[in-house]
């Protein structure tokens, strides 16, 4: 088996593990024991369906069968408890073996699970032999009397029962909350019935696991619950990942070769993934499928001839996957963002809540906490307090004039870093013309002039033939943002560049326009020209945000690839709705994360759907002609026509707020 790096995988190969594994077993070889296979990597004798117990006269008459020991509730003085998966807080009872919570027990001492089990043990005429059995064997013995068998027996009846219903009562609220969260939506099904491909996990290096997915590939085996089976405790089995789509995997248990019957989607970082060995490091049940159990005899030579040379999953991978979903921003940090119903500024916001690294941020003058702005921890919107008056960026100043209780400045060194560039040689001047993604439109490119050079290699841009005389709709990009282009480029990439408004001579030339204009194009060499081996390729399956409404996350493709630059286009909408984003960016991730954190994911749009919801936007459109998330539905022309006929948007003469410019010590002054 070759050597792997970048995950680490099992070391000795998978051969070595299970030889190991099952050294530690009693393995029966007599035929007529049935299920030796249930003790697999476990030794649990109680996992056997048939597993039988030895009896005598001694026994009383409600001696049964025994129920598997290690279920997660049980009955004590009248009282169920329940308890979490572990053995902390746990104990077992000196006088019957019965496992239980600790804080439940009899005594002080917390030995016993009840006062006949305390008062049996101080008997001296079964304590000796009480104890020889628990030290020799490690279980009760199989001779009790009344006294001692009926209470345990009675709990576990209670607590199987209980169990039972648990189960049951899980399995309907999981399968409602589905149906209700995705309205039925199954990324599983989506990429099966379509034979679609998923961007890989690679491809996202700000999403959990982006930087160390490795090898994780095809055939790589994975310990994994085993769902075909009547036992009442979980028990597991052996699956070989079939086909990958982002963090979720088709899997296969072993046994079924061709056999796709009872092939399931699952989560790679789900708490349930184990690598192979888990079971036996743990002392967890491996149990084969019933629909498979009478292939072989020999279930332990068959996985060890399956296994050997294959890979699984590192040791510590739910070590990694749990780091990697730790996020630096805490509820009740400050920041600066930008202003959603004015571009051309930011205000200041604190941080409601974090999933999955992105950020709930309500402006701090938000008195209902329902003005609010998503985004994620590493996008170029967001920056730490005191930014915009560094660089010379407008900046909404804030009525609150002291910080609420709790809430406290987020630090600094936690935001994105832009790159360094110097500004004292050649560098953008104003006036010059470029290309740029609208922001208020991002399925389209369009002429732009550069209006303000700030510090630290920032711009003001504006939008050709839409502007506002006072500059209230520029929007700030850096100067190395894939977002801004070199003239020419739409016309060398077959890219459909938006003319200014207005804008008569078509189709448009760049040579006549900069003529017209008297203007000059900014430098090539002074855009980003890095292009990252991306991994993307055409109709690649994400999850993306509708940076319109970026609190939504959709079903999306990947419909083309211009270097580093991907469109985006939502499953079920019209390519109108599609969105221009870089191959880094922030607002896109992998099949699957939505799930992985617990965010909504939004289903591909059905006909019925997208007509009802077109309807609503026309009647609302005018009412949220001022908010920046709400413009989706809107052509450029539109909007810009818009914001500058609404009352509270243009900056004239009037009460309350005041907008700094930077470091300059002019206000312009701005209606309520």
């Amino acid at each position: 088996m070759e050597n792997t790096k970048d995950l680490g995988f099992c070391k000795p190969p998978l051969r070595d593990v299970m030889i190991t594994a099952i050294k530690k077993q009693n393995i029966l070889h007599n035929p007529k024991e049935k299920a030796d296979w249930f003790g697999m990597f476990d030794g649990y004798d109680s996992c056997s369906e048939d597993t039988s117990s030895s009896s005598s006269s001694e026994e009383s008459e409600e001696e049964v069968a025994p129920l598997p020991s290690n279920l997660p509730i049980i009955k004590n003085n009248g009282q169920v408890y329940t308890y979490p998966d572990g053995k902390s807080g746990m104990a077992t009872c000196e006088m019957c073996g019965m496992v239980g919570v600790r804080d439940a027990f009899y005594s002080k001492t917390k030995r016993f699970c009840s006062v006949s089990c305390s008062r049996s043990y101080s008997s001296n005429s079964k304590k000796a032999s009480i104890l020889a059995r628990l030290q020799v064997t490690g279980k009760p013995p199989t001779k009790k009397a009344k006294v001692l068998q009926k209470q345990p027996l009675v709990a576990k009846l209670a607590a199987y029962a209980q169990y039972q219903a648990t189960l049951q009562n899980q399995a309907k609220t999981k399968a409602g909350n589905s149906a209700i969260s995705v309205e039925g939506f199954s990324w599983g099904n989506y990429i099966n019935s379509n034979s679609f491909i998923a961007a890989p996990v690679a491809c996202f290096k700000h999403a959990p696991m982006g930087t160390c997915w490795g090898d994780i590939s095809e055939n790589v085996r994975i310990e994994v619950p085993n769902t075909d089976c009547s036992l009442p405790t979980k028990v597991f089995w052996i699956a070989g990942i079939i086909k990958l789509a982002g963090y979720n995997a088709l899997l296969r248990y072993e046994g079924f070769e061709n056999d796709s019957s009872l092939d399931f989607w699952c989560n790679i970082c789900g708490s349930d993934i184990h690598p192979v060995g888990w079971c036996a490091a743990s002392g967890k049940p491996l149990v084969p499928p019933r629909t498979v159990q009478h292939k072989y005899t020999n279930w332990k030579a068959f996985l060890v001839k399956r296994l050997t040379g294959a890979k699984t999953l590192p040791p510590d991978f739910s070590q990694k996957v749990s780091e990697s979903m730790q996020y630096p921003f805490k509820p009740c940090m400050r920041v600066e963002v930008v202003d959603k119903r004015h571009l051309c500024r930011t205000r200041v916001a604190v941080v409601e809540s974090v999933i999955g690294g992105r950020l709930r941020l309500v402006y701090e003058e938000s008195e209902d906490r329902t003005d609010d702005f998503w985004c994620h921890m590493h996008s170029p919107l967001i920056h730490h307090i005191g930014w915009s008056r560094s660089i010379g960026h407008r900046f909404k100043r804030s009525d609150i004039t002291k910080k609420q209780d709790g809430h406290f400045d987020t630090p600094p060194h936690l935001f994105a870093k832009v790159k360094e560039v110097d500004q004292s040689g050649e560098w953008f001047k104003e006036g010059m013309k470029l290309e740029a993604i609208d922001p208020l439109n991002l399925s389209t490119i369009c002429v732009a002039t550069i209006r303000k050079v700030l510090a630290d290699g920032f711009l003001m841009i504006g939008i050709d033939g839409s502007e506002a005389a006072d500059g209230s709709d520029w929007f700030c990009y850096h100067a190395t943002s894939p977002s801004i282009f070199p003239v020419g480029f739409c016309e060398i990439n077959m890219i459909e560049l938006t003319p200014p408004r207005g804008y008569t001579k078509l189709p448009f030339k760049w040579f006549d326009y900069l003529r017209e204009t008297g203007s000059i194009a900014a430098p090539v060499k002074l855009f980003n020209k890095d292009v990252p081996n991306h991994g993307f390729r055409v109709g690649m399956k994400l999850e993306a945000v509708d940076l319109m409404e970026p609190r939504l996350i959709c079903v999306a493709t990947v419909t083309r690839i211009i270097h580093r630059l991907l469109r985006i286009h939502f499953d079920g909408w019209e390519e109108e709705y599609d969105q221009w984003v870089d191959c880094e960016s922030p607002d896109l991730y992998p099949v699957g994360w939505c799930q992985l954190t617990g965010y909504q994911l939004q289903p591909p749009a059905s006909q019925s759907s997208r007509e009802s919801q077109s309807a609503s936007s026309k009647q609302k459109k005018k009412a949220k002609s001022q908010q920046y998330k709400g413009h989706k539905k809107m052509t450029t022309s539109q909007l810009k026509e818009e914001l500058l006929d609404g009352e509270d948007y243009s900056f004239l003469h009037g009460a309350s707020d005041q907008e700094s410019n930077g470091s300059a010590t002019v206000y312009i002054k701005q209606e309520p």
